[in-house]
């Protein structure tokens, strides 16, 4: 729920500059999603508590926290949604080793007139100044290494420790 408030917050802040096109030079693959147009710019990686806030967590929230992309060019954060993963895994783990640095980043931006949310973006890519660029595919291989009891086959988060225990605590009716 939070993650949807700070969403709306920042979506409220960053309306009105989204009519610029920054499709020039992506190489963003469309995956036939609707309303999904490339997206290519340079940023800096922000947590999006502290941009709202000013409570800065170090390094991030070292990929805990749902990171944003401060264009350069207008200063309007996008919340970085998802990676270039088709489980929809968020982008954060592939955001947080450039914590407030800038990096040119390639993807997906939502862009319908019907639809009230601007700057929602799925990144596919991120170069960091002066680095090499990298598709943003770290999650699942991340959340392996911090859950090696997890191991199996099948999606991610039918494994994952926390959501198993949320869920089976609704199953049995034990709490919220």
């Amino acid at each position: 729920m939070r993650n949807l408030i700070i969403g709306a917050a920042l979506s409220a802040i960053s309306t009105g500059v989204s009519a610029q096109d920054f499709s020039e030079g992506s190489e963003a693959k469309t995956w036939n999603l609707y309303a999904k147009v490339p997206a290519t710019f340079e940023a800096t990686v922000v947590g999006f508590l502290c941009e709202l806030t000013g409570e800065c967590a170090a390094d991030c929230g070292s990929g805990r926290h749902q990171l944003g992309l401060k264009r350069i060019v207008d200063d309007v954060i996008v919340q970085a949604m998802k990676n270039n993963q088709p489980a929809f895994s968020g982008a954060a783990t592939d955001l947080a080793p450039n914590c407030n640095q800038v990096v040119q980043v390639d993807g997906l931006m939502i862009k319908d007139e019907d639809f009230p949310v601007n700057n929602i973006y799925l990144v596919q890519t991120i170069q960091p100044v002066g680095g090499e660029k990298a598709k943003a595919n770290q999650f699942t291989r991340k959340w392996a290494e911090r859950h090696p009891d997890a191991a199996g086959k099948g999606l991610w988060f039918r494994r994952d420790p926390r959501i198993n225990e949320i869920t089976s605590r609704r199953i049995s009716g034990s709490g919220t």
